[in-house]
């Protein structure tokens, strides 16, 4: 029998090499030089998160046997009454993608071993294309197709709106004079089936195209703008309704074939489990880390596969690359995966983060390490604090133009 393997520290790394809020979480062991590292960023409440992990969840893990992954992530899970919340995820999901980590390295595998092995030899990618315009977002596009890439998310700005996806503008008016960031839903919808048509007739049908409706619109303008958007044979549609609303997604579902995809903004199996029971998305999209990491991550992949629901896990830039690593490990050895988002890593995050998945063809390809295959080299990190910001990293309102705040 093995030597049991224990912890003997949980460390919280705060660096942000692109300017976005980072949060690693270190685990060290009783075995000189074996370490592991996990994701654990929520940009908008990184201090809280680390908090979370250098006040609770590291006195509980320290002195257990590594080994024990669903044990300890099964016992912090139920240490607090009240359970998951992204700030409790976060931190259980350092902890968790971190002993992952340690046991591919003492295996001696990357972690996709461990999983099952490849079900492909690498994972397809999509990245993001904007524009002021239609001719500025198909010369945005057509850049990233000529990278290699064969799926496109497409945003396009509306004239005097904060858009998601394109640039911010305001409006000001006599009820609201200090607005700084302005949203209206109607003007938005009758903009996006014309821009997508428009994207077909530029761009063909060998690209697969993705539009993001960010959960910005009232819900009886998802179904229509579901609806008008089928003609134009969309990779999916994503995040039409807000979590609040997940009950018109059978309105949705029994009015359009468009292929819909959800959960980023997910913390709980009791918000992703009806729809994928239910068979109402296509794909779930949560950011891994927001539902505690990759023990859970991998359980509703599975559950996933049964219901004919494929992946989509979130990957932007407040996605660290200790956590693009794990999502592209579980992206390779399950057999319902759909597609892997990607902000591509800058040159300072690569230099903090040696062994960042490498960028190719239009996918990600695994070096084969194991564990993870990424590190950090702390002192690089240290270089890049968080930067200041007057609400701690949280992102400013967006309202109407009567003042009415409504979701980012």
């Amino acid at each position: 029998m093995s030597e049991t393997v224990r912890i003997t520290d949980v460390q919280t790394i705060l660096t942000a090499p692109d300017g976005i809020r980072l949060v690693v979480v270190k685990v060290l062991t009783d075995q000189p030089g074996l370490y592991g590292l996990g994701c654990a960023t929520f940009t908008q409440r990184a201090y809280a998160v680390a908090e979370a992990i250098d006040k609770y969840l590291r006195p509980f893990a320290i002195g257990r046997d590594v080994d024990r992954i669903e044990d300890l992530y099964q016992a912090a899970y139920v240490s607090s009454y009240w359970r998951s919340g992204p700030v409790l995820n976060n931190a259980l999901s350092g902890l968790d993608e971190a002993l992952w980590d340690i046991k591919g390295k003492r295996a001696g595998m990357p972690v996709y071993q461990l999983l099952g092995g490849k079900c492909r030899e690498a994972v397809p990618l999509y990245t993001h294309a904007s524009g002021q315009d239609v001719s500025e977002l198909v010369e945005a596009a057509q850049a990233i197709m000529a990278d290699g890439f064969r799926y496109v998310r497409v945003q396009m700005a509306v004239p005097g709106l904060s858009t998601y996806g394109g640039r911010q503008a305001s409006v000001s008016s006599a009820l609201d004079p200090v607005q700084r960031r302005t949203w209206e839903p109607t003007p938005y919808v009758r903009m996006v089936p014309g821009m997508l048509e428009k994207l077909r007739v530029e761009l063909g049908e060998d690209v697969e195209l993705l539009h993001d409706v960010h959960e910005r619109i009232p819900p009886i303008q998802g179904v229509w703008l579901a609806k008008a958007v089928e003609p134009y044979r969309l990779f999916f549609l994503e995040d039409l309704l807000a979590p609040e609303d997940l009950g018109y997604f059978r309105m949705v579902r029994e009015q359009t074939s468009t292929p819909l995809a959800m959960g980023e903004l997910f913390v709980s199996q009791a918000e992703y489990v009806p729809l994928i029971q239910e068979r109402l998305i296509d794909f779930i999209r949560v950011h891994i880390s927001d539902i505690g990491g990759l023990s859970m991550a991998r359980k509703l992949a599975a559950f996933s596969e049964f219901m004919g629901v494929r992946t989509a896990w979130h990957g932007p830039g407040d996605v660290s690359p200790v956590g693009h690593a794990a999502n592209m490990h579980l992206d390779l050895a399950i057999s319902n995966f759909g597609i892997q988002e990607l902000s591509r890593f800058g040159e300072a995050t690569q230099e903090v983060f040696p062994g960042c998945p490498e960028v190719r063809d239009g996918c990600m390809w695994a070096n084969d390490r194991p564990g993870l295959g990424i590190d950090i080299d702390e002192s690089k990190a240290a270089r890049y604090p968080f930067p200041e910001h007057p609400i701690n990293g949280a992102w400013p309102e967006i309202r109407r133009w009567d003042g009415t705040v409504v979701r980012p």
